[in-house]
């Protein structure tokens, strides 16, 4: 979208970057920061419209899938509470190959930052906290 000049493009970092601190509202990796929840998958790190976990659905996870190929784990971040995925999800990434493990964001930053580190084929959908 362009305004005036100013082009607004979709939050995106190319890539794979650790994540160096997540709270008040948003992330900071790879000495940027982000406000709002993170969709983190092989091919980068894009900004994810979401705000509760009452708004998982397929739709949400697309781009997951669109690199099924590429995740063995995903990381769920729930946000400051762990919550279960509902079974219809669960069941949509087992039969892409995926395991995907709730857990609240704090604990999925730390474990993301950690199978990254192994470079393990892991990917991360977190919910912003505060």
């Amino acid at each position: 979208m362009t305004v005036k000049g100013l082009e607004i493009r979709d939050a995106h970092y190319p890539g794979r970057a650790p994540l160096d601190a997540y709270g008040d509202g948003g992330f900071r990796f790879a000495e940027m920061s982000h406000r709002g929840s993170l969709l983190c998958v092989p091919s980068g790190i894009y900004g994810w419209n979401l705000k509760k976990p009452s708004e998982f659905s397929q739709e949400a996870f697309e781009k997951v899938l669109e690199e099924q190929d590429d995740i063995e784990v995903l990381l769920v971040g729930t946000g400051p509470d762990l919550l279960p995925l509902p079974a219809d999800l669960k069941a949509m990434f087992r039969e892409a190959g995926i395991l995907a493990d709730p857990m609240s964001t704090g604990a999925a930053v730390r474990t993301y930052n950690v199978l990254l580190s192994e470079e393990r084929a892991v990917a991360a959908a977190l919910l912003a906290v505060d």
